[in-house]
């Protein structure tokens, strides 16, 4: 079988890394269509994983709009050189598309809820569309399965990674004293229309005060103030779930790296005005915190709620979230070769 995989974000790359593994393991020949986006090629090449890239992400409603023209030619360019049998994608706005115009069966897994660009792109042309059970937006009406869990299972499954010390320590771990990591994100996804970041007080007051407790590790996508540089996360790009794994606290703007903290132990401050439904769930089983609106004081509020809590409270409510989950690696392998027909 061939098989083309769209990669869009960094997120995608760790999402599809176990199942491409999986494929040319069975002996499928697999292409990936990378995009020019914060770390996304660095962790494809990390990771040794071949790719073209055929778009680079833009900053503006308009320029995503240019980017979506011709990332969707350069796919089709592709996928008539390569004939794919099938095709899957985080998202899949371009395979959707091509799919449907080659008549090519594109798989899209999602699970961002108020994304409605996304949604109005794709939806009508995905041939299926896989999200979590906690999903609770748009669909694609008779194409849609559900999936337990979160998208981070992929990656941070225990069967795919187990977090190494010596590891963390290389990308800056500090020992004897307690670590914090935050996530800064670019908003300027399509799903992002609409939101924006911290203020630069509050992230400068909120560092200052975690800088008193520990050691503070940020990854952002966008300039730091020059006084906040020093903290940036300067480790290998692969690296970089070997430190969150052994940090005391994540806190910070990102969905996806909320999630993985969790499936990692670690707590997690989800502070964004943003909302995703597998966040509250993961709220309600007292394994996130959500900060809706942030300031100082709210985030120093959640973190001492962290704080508080007993030594072995969170490994108990992890270890009863994480019954009856399974590795979705597998499960995505599996999903995209169904969708190719039944000659596979």
């Amino acid at each position: 079988m061939k098989i083309l995989i769209d990669i869009v974000h960094p997120a995608d790359v760790l999402f599809f890394l176990h199942p491409l593994r999986r494929w040319q393991q069975m002996g499928h020949e697999t292409i990936v269509a990378s995009r020019r986006k914060d770390v996304t090629g660095e962790l494809l090449d990390a990771f040794g994983i071949e790719h073209q890239v055929i778009s680079a992400a833009r900053t503006s409603l308009p320029g995503l709009g240019v980017e979506l023209l011709r990332r969707d030619f350069a796919m089709l360019r592709l996928a008539r050189r390569f004939r794919p049998d099938v095709m899957a994608g985080f998202g899949g706005v371009a395979i959707s598309h091509v799919g449907k115009v080659l008549g090519i069966p594109s798989v899209s897994f999602y699970d961002t809820e108020r994304a409605p660009l996304q949604h109005r792109l794709t939806l009508p042309f995905i041939s299926h569309l896989y999200v979590p059970e906690s999903y609770d937006g748009p669909v694609a009406s008779d194409r849609t399965s559900r999936f337990a869990g979160t998208k981070d299972f992929s990656y941070l499954h225990p069967d795919n990674f187990v977090p190494n010390r010596a590891t963390a320590l290389a990308a800056g771990l500090a020992e004897k004293e307690r670590n914090y990591f935050i996530r800064l994100v670019g908003w300027q996804s399509n799903h992002d229309v609409g939101h924006s970041g911290w203020s630069a007080s509050t992230l400068e007051s909120f560092v200052q005060y975690l800088c008193a407790r520990g050691r503070v590790h940020i990854s952002s996508e966008l300039p730091l103030p020059p006084g906040l540089e020093q903290y940036r996360y300067r480790g290998q790009v692969e690296q970089i779930h070997h430190l969150l794994a052994y940090c005391n606290c994540y806190i910070g703007e990102s969905a996806t790296m909320s999630g993985e903290a969790v499936l990692l132990g670690v707590p997690a401050v989800y502070a964004a005005c943003d909302r995703r439904s597998y966040t509250d769930e993961l709220a309600a089983m007292g394994l996130l915190w959500k900060v809706p609106s942030v300031d100082y004081q709210s985030l120093q509020m959640a973190l001492g709620e962290v704080e508080a809590l007993g030594r072995d409270e969170l490994p108990k409510r992890l270890a009863a979230y994480l019954e009856g989950k399974v590795n979705l690696a597998d499960y995505i392998v599996d999903a995209v070769i169904r969708q190719a027909g039944p000659a596979f």
